[in-house]
């Protein structure tokens, strides 16, 4: 069963608690007890030097009548809780701090042999002298390198053990603070972490599911605050790919369900003879036409496949683009004848090279004269111009016919669109020209603006790099 992260972080805070919990009563511990010992030892030692070198110049001291020095080692028992015994080479003990429990003129080596070859013992004290835990630092005075006795100096291991306990006491009562600290914290982050990622969850799925309608709440926290912007905008992207998929679908239905009628249509009129023989050839013409408005309209939705996949290759070389747009104007030469409309054809140079792919321009350049002829007035003049300016060539494809209104120059661009939308004027376009032209265009990584003007005219002009190439 795969936990969420909310568990995730409860289970891993329990184990973490715990685990220092053990460790703080174990190792914790027994290192604190360790460290203790050490420091008591030294304390010892430094407190058997200070003795041997201030108070014992000479063994002899011990034999006197004089009861100070045995004085000053019971009141040093009383303030620091240490024994003290003064032992001779033989392991008697001459002098011993503890009166009421004095173990003065025992033999040390009787009860432990190998008690007083020690510099320090841990843990006990000569058996059957003292039953209780001890930590002893065994001090030996010296006169002319010669042993002549030893100081050995006691200190009992279990108040160490109990100190040791208390000070972990206290480590835990403050670890139990910071923990209930932490489960604050814990709620304030979870709160500020794991409840927004649920609710970014919740609205991914909702969008993924099609509810992009689905307002989501703002987000504390500038990294979820992001992040929830970037959902929001994505479902808004959604929705908007989902208009635009309903409204491709209706003009495509469209754009295929008119021709395919009147074809349908006239071919059945034809194949039962309802049209007369002497007016059929107008009918075929009608569905030639139709025909040719398939076509057109399947090149273009083929041309922007490619384009949305990003599979157009542009095979860019250079080329004269006043040459191409000659090439590109030479098959509507009887269609301006129809019209009476003359090509007026301004270049500021003889030849003019660019850089790009020539067949993609020459594309670009019939959809544009195939859109100025369309909404050119008859006996009209359509103006093709090129020039150069800051290594940049421009060209222009300028109409005076009917003009575009100004609330749908931004909207031109877009898949489809037609000024008129009853579709009365603009039977044969497809609404895809344009959006084929600027693709284009942008593929090149160049800019392509229009102006219009309703009743006056439009021009269309475009940017093309410079050939580098002379």
């Amino acid at each position: 069963m795969k936990l969420s992260m909310k568990w995730k972080f409860i289970i891993s805070y329990i184990l973490i608690t715990l685990l220092m919990l053990v460790l703080l009563n174990t190792y914790g511990q027994r290192t604190i007890y360790n460290k203790l010992i050490e420091h008591e030892q030294t304390k010892l030692y430094e407190e058997a030097e200070v003795i041997v070198k201030e108070y014992i110049p000479d063994m002899n001291i011990l034999y006197t009548s004089d009861s100070t020095l045995k004085k000053h080692f019971t009141s040093l028992q009383t303030l620091t809780n240490m024994r003290v015994w003064l032992v001779s080479t033989s392991s008697r003990i001459i002098m011993d701090s503890n009166v009421s429990d004095s173990m003065q003129d025992q033999y040390i080596n009787e009860y432990d042999s190998s008690f007083l070859s020690n510099q320090s013992v841990v843990g006990k004290a000569p058996k059957g002298l003292i039953d209780e835990k001890m930590i002893t630092v065994i001090y030996p005075i010296t006169k002319s390198l010669d042993t002549v006795g030893y100081v050995v100096l006691m200190s009992p291991a279990d108040q160490l053990d109990n100190n040791a306990t208390n000070y972990i006491d206290i480590v835990i009562i403050c670890l139990i603070i910071l923990l209930a600290i932490g489960a604050v914290l814990f709620l304030f982050l979870y709160y500020q972490t794991i409840h927004p990622l649920r609710q970014l969850t919740d609205a991914a799925r909702k969008y993924a599911d099609g509810q992009t309608t689905d307002t989501m709440k703002d987000l504390p926290g500038g990294d979820y605050a992001e992040l929830a912007s970037a959902i929001r905008y994505l479902g808004e992207r959604m929705n908007h790919l989902t208009d635009y998929q309903k409204n491709f679908i209706a003009n495509v239905s469209h754009d295929f369900r008119s021709p395919l009628t009147s074809i349908k249509g006239y071919t059945e009129a034809l194949a039962d003879g309802t049209i007369p023989a002497e007016i059929q050839e107008k009918y075929f013409n009608i569905i030639l036409f139709e025909v040719e408005r398939l076509t057109k309209l399947t090149s273009n939705l083929l041309e922007l496949n490619q384009l949305d996949n990003n599979s157009i290759v542009l095979e860019q070389d250079d080329f004269d683009i006043n040459l191409a747009i000659r090439n590109s104007s030479a098959p509507f030469e009887q269609r301006c004848l129809e019209k009476m409309i003359s090509f007026e054809l301004i270049f500021d140079q003889k030849e003019l090279f660019v850089h790009g792919d020539c067949s993609k321009i020459q594309l670009v350049l019939q959809n544009l004269l195939d859109n100025a002829i369309k909404f050119s007035h008859n006996n009209s003049t359509i103006e093709i111009h090129t020039s150069e300016r800051n290594h940049k060539v421009f060209v222009s494809v300028k109409d005076h016919g009917i003009g575009i209104p100004k609330e749908s120059i931004p909207k031109v661009w877009s898949r489809f669109y037609k000024t008129d939308l009853s579709r009365g004027k603009d039977k044969n376009g497809t609404g895809l020209g344009l959006s084929i032209v600027k693709e284009i265009i942008e593929a090149h990584g160049e800019n392509i603006n229009v102006i219009s003007t309703e009743g006056v005219g439009t021009e269309f002009i475009f940017s093309l790099p410079k050939s580098q190439t002379e």
